[in-house]
């Protein structure tokens, strides 16, 4: 992905989607895609990322 590229990003929290706007989804989304583009393992081609964060016990 080129980092000019933009992404769709949707955030959901308990349940509950959160409103983000176009910047937010891209500085988001960019940072994440970079994190994680970088694994061993990772396409170069992928077409969707799923994360799931929880607090830790």
């Amino acid at each position: 992905m080129k980092m000019d590229e933009n992404v769709d990003l949707k955030i959901v929290v308990d349940g509950e989607e959160v409103d983000v706007n176009a910047f937010v989804q891209n500085i988001i989304g960019r940072a994440i895609v970079g994190s994680v583009c970088v694994l061993k393992g990772v396409k170069e081609d992928w077409a969707e990322m799923e994360l799931t964060v929880r607090k830790a016990k």
